[in-house]
């Protein structure tokens, strides 16, 4: 994929999430679709009614993803996390909760609507002091080198046209030692040509799906270890919300998607 194909792709996905954090809406769906409500995907996905109500409603209504990448993960107090498409902050909310006062959780959004949606709500849950909303892409991120001890994302990863560099990425802001764990949409095989250059399947987080062999065989190439699926779950019927994340409804793909959980760890020096 040539430099203008891959910033096409960004832009329609900018545009796209950018519009939904206008809007204030939490899903991806169209106003006439049946999607099920975003709160009852959240619980479908991992999150579980405690955690919901423990959040904002405006964040606990918010997720647009395919898992739930704390679920299992390790967070320990004073730890600082990195949140990658982190959106309305549902993610960084609740791992602000497992870090404590001493910790931090940074969340990364290339969307300007989205952070200063985040930033607002993490100011009226009064947790900015721990928590902190940043302008950047994952393929260049705005984060020191061995600076995060853990790295989560919730079905972002396969939004971007560039994941070698994602993972790259990941990989270099890690602390030695440091662990990510990833919800993410694959593929049983490689996705027909045509999906692959529909621009509104890639915002919806099916067109940038990668066979998951390839897929965990560029995390390990980025240099981690360890590297293992730990929950996998077929989605090509989308009754996990992930029709929602493709804009489709219940309409049949042309092969079997999956959610699946990734854990992984970059090597102590």
């Amino acid at each position: 994929m040539d430099k203008s194909q891959q910033k096409q792709i960004k832009e329609a996905v900018r545009r796209h999430y950018a519009e939904l954090a206008r809007t204030g809406s939490s899903s991806c769906c169209g106003p006439d679709s049946n999607c099920v409500p975003t709160q009852s995907v959240a619980q479908m996905i991992g999150y579980s009614q405690q955690e919901l109500s423990s959040l904002p409603e405006d964040v606990a209504g918010s997720s647009l993803g395919c898992g739930n990448p704390l679920a299992l993960s390790e967070i320990h107090r004073g730890e600082v996390v990195l949140d990658l498409g982190s959106g309305a902050g549902l993610d960084v909310m609740l791992a602000a909760q497992r870090v404590g006062e001493t910790g931090r959780v940074i969340g990364l959004d290339m969307t300007p609507d989205m952070i200063e949606r985040s930033t607002r709500i993490a100011e009226r849950a009064g947790v900015d002091h721990i928590v902190e909303f940043r302008l950047g892409e994952m393929e260049d991120m705005p984060v020191d080198n061995d600076s995060v001890d853990l790295v989560v994302s919730n079905c972002v990863v396969n939004l971007s046209p560039d994941k070698e560099k994602v993972f790259q990425e990941a990989y270099r802001v890690l602390k030695p030692g440091g662990r990510m764990f990833i919800s993410d949409i694959v593929t049983s095989q490689p996705l027909p040509e045509d999906m692959r250059h529909d621009l509104s399947s890639w915002a919806g987080c099916v067109s940038g799906a990668l066979e998951e062999s390839e897929y965990l065989n560029i995390i390990r190439k980025a240099g981690f270890e360890d590297v293992a699926v730990m929950d996998k779950v077929d989605a090509t019927r989308a009754e996990l919300g992930t029709a929602c994340c493709d804009g489709s409804g219940d309409a049949p793909m042309p092969l079997n998607i999956y959610s699946i959980k990734v854990g992984a760890r970059k090597g102590a020096r």
